[in-house]
């Protein structure tokens, strides 16, 4: 079953008591640590959008992933070895042979197809193909799947196409459409199949045969479960209520090298991925698989508009990971211009020529955009060319569009950008030494965006340890959220199934069936569900150099403290929270904690560390509290 979360966060409750300064005392034989925050000292307000999300086409993040479609290799890519993923089917006594016709396709983006010859078929012996999936088809029970192909024919009349999800070890057919196909003219058949009281599974392929002897072209077959919001083309429904859990405020998009490309050619090229699938040219990724370009501009749109977040939007800035680059100067003024049409394309009025082709797909509102991020890590560009690419596109961007705030990739000189981008990938102990990172940036600018962070230790998804790590750094993120504008981690998603990595440590795993969410996605839940409006003055003596923590709250409503203990002992705490008043304030605690830092979960065992949530009473405004060993903490106290 797919793991989601209910009321925000936590599977486990339960009700205790906060121990008192004797029984601390008693127990640990050795003073506490001290924390003192005074509630009415405000410091600094706390960026609204601190939290968020960061996604790229890298693990199989969206093809086999958060985009819904089961189909693989649904445009029938070829190599040497054959078409790509899908197999010949020959029952019984049929015989066929299968081919890529590069003369016949339905569309110039999809100019070649799949040639189906079926010598010789029959009822009990049809012939077809067989497409394998992503590691396999996840197959529910009383489940509708709605699909879609593109096709001709060389049959006289009305060919009889069945399209059927199989399972791999019986054979038993699981849900079946039948699609007649007609005419030498290509056309879009779409069809329906719903599965019975069958048990789920992803053990299971996808076949589409005929029962007689013809010729059948093929392109775009395509089938998608029901999908989150029921959006057609949309994506799949456990990852993105996980990614609802996280309570994101934006989505950096398209992200990463996937922006880049490895050359310009093959760069995230928006124009070539709106409109109908079968006009979008699928385009080799940065990370040796192809991408179906089903997630187009529009889909990460409309993706932030489920999610109720603001669109980071990346635009592609010249410079790509093989080392090409386009110099600044009039080489550079149509990408430039690509980039102002872009953001038409999102921002604009249905009256003008990018709000158009939006209405056009389908979304005639425009889209509220306060973000655009020029490129994407620019120190690699050997030819440190970006302070000019950047300038050029800050102020055609400014120009245009005033009030959007442009961010650079990395520091630069001769235009003051609005927000630096910074990246982190450390180790526990690395991320330990950055939670002070921010503490005396200079507070008049440029802001800052950590765009993409992670501790990374633990595969495919990250152990206790790396979530320790990523709640002490979030501790110095909320401490200087007036700094520090956004975070987030990355990567966010990773099919675990063998050759679905590319990269690890990554937030959320999945195979076909299942999802997971890592110690380091809960540690992401606790931290953003209980966030203030502002810092206050705050204060931290003992405890060593393994005790982190974090003090937000929002005036008459909550404080927020987080606490993190990465030692492997038990740490007594004293806390006063001055201002908190008299009285029995009532609180809750979610605690996430594991024996050993190697702890984790898996696609197998998903639920072995999460948070536990616990009912609490704080008298006053002193208290005294145990933090368990390898642990993180939030207490939300009602005021």
């Amino acid at each position: 079953m797919s793991h989601s979360i209910d009321n925000h966060t936590i599977y486990k409750t339960t009700t205790t008591l906060l121990l008192t300064a004797l029984a601390a005392s008693e127990l640990f034989g050795q003073p506490p640590a001290t924390l003192q925050a005074d509630l009415n000292r405000t410091k600094a307000p706390v960026s609204p959008t601190l939290y968020g999300l960061m996604t790229e086409e890298i693990n199989y993040s969206y093809d086999g992933g958060l985009y819904a479609e089961l189909i693989r290799n649904r445009t029938f890519r070829a190599d040497w070895s054959g078409i790509l993923n899908w197999f010949l089917i020959e029952n019984g006594t049929s015989s066929a042979k299968v081919s890529i016709d590069f003369q016949e396709g339905p569309s110039k983006a999809l100019s070649s197809s799949a040639r189906l010859e079926v010598v010789k078929a029959d009822a009990q012996s049809p012939a077809g193909l067989l497409n394998e999936g992503y590691w396999g088809f996840a197959v529910r029970p009383n489940t509708r799947y709605t699909g879609s192909l593109f096709a001709k024919t060389a049959a006289p009349g009305a060919l009889p196409v069945k399209v059927a999800l199989v399972a791999d070890q019986s054979g038993a057919v699981l849900a079946s459409a039948d699609v007649p196909v007609s005419g030498a003219a290509w056309k879009e058949y779409k069809f329906e199949m719903q599965s019975g009281s069958v048990a789920a599974s992803s053990a299971n392929h996808l076949e589409i045969t005929v029962d007689r002897a013809a010729t059948l072209w093929l392109q775009l077959v395509s089938l998608f479960p029901p999908t989150y919001h029921a959006r057609p083309n949309g994506n799949r429904i456990d990852l993105m209520e996980k990614l609802a859990a996280m309570h994101p405020s934006f989505l950096r998009f398209p992200g990463g090298n996937y922006l880049e490309g490895g050359n310009i050619a093959t760069r995230f090229d928006w124009k070539k991925m709106i409109g109908p699938l079968v006009d979008r040219p699928t385009h080799p990724s940065t990370w040796s698989y192809h991408s179906s370009d089903g997630m187009g501009l529009l889909e990460f749109l409309l993706w932030c508009e489920d999610l109720h977040m603001d669109p980071v939007l990346a635009v592609y800035a010249g410079y790509s990971l093989g080392g090409q680059v386009v110099k600044p100067g009039p080489d550079l003024d149509p990408f430039v211009k690509d980039a102002l049409d872009e953001i038409e394309y999102v921002t604009g009025q249905a009256s003008t020529k990018g709000g158009a082709l939006r209405a056009r797909d389908g979304h005639p509102a425009p889209f509220k955009l306060h973000y655009v991020e020029v490129g994407n890590e620019d120190n690699f560009d050997k030819s440190k060319s970006y302070d000019g690419r950047y300038a050029q596109f800050f102020q055609a961007i400014k120009a245009q569009y005033p009030d959007l705030q442009v961010i650079a990739t990395m520091p630069v000189t001769g235009v003051r950008p609005d927000v630096v981008d910074d990246h982190y990938y450390k180790r526990e102990q690395g991320m330990f030494d950055l939670v002070r990172q921010y503490d005396n940036t200079d507070r008049k600018g440029p802001k800052i965006f950590v765009g993409e962070w992670a501790t990374r230790e633990g595969t495919p998804t990250p152990n206790m340890g790396a979530a320790l790590g990523d709640a002490a750094f979030m501790t110095g993120l909320e401490r200087n959220s007036d700094v520090v504008v956004m975070a987030s981690y990355a990567p966010l998603l990773v099919n675990v199934n063998p050759g679905g990595m590319q990269w690890s440590t990554d937030l959320i795993g999945y195979d076909a069936l299942d999802s997971y969410g890592s110690p380091a996605y809960y540690a992401q839940v606790m931290f953003s569900s209980c966030l203030g409006d502002h810092t206050v003055e705050s204060g931290l003596s003992g405890g060593g150099d393994k005790v982190f923590y974090s003090v937000t709250a929002s005036a008459n409503s909550k404080v927020c403290l987080k606490l993190v203990n990465a030692a492997s002992t038990d740490q007594p705490i004293a806390i006063t929270l001055s201002g908190l008043g008299g009285g029995t304030h009532p609180a809750l605690l979610s605690s996430l904690k594991a024996n050993t830092n190697w702890a984790t979960n898996t696609i197998t065992h998903p639920d072995q560390i999460v948070p536990v949530r616990s009912n609490v009473a704080v008298q006053g405004e002193r208290l005294e509290h145990v933090l368990p060993a390898r642990s993180i903490q939030v207490l939300e106290i009602d005021r």
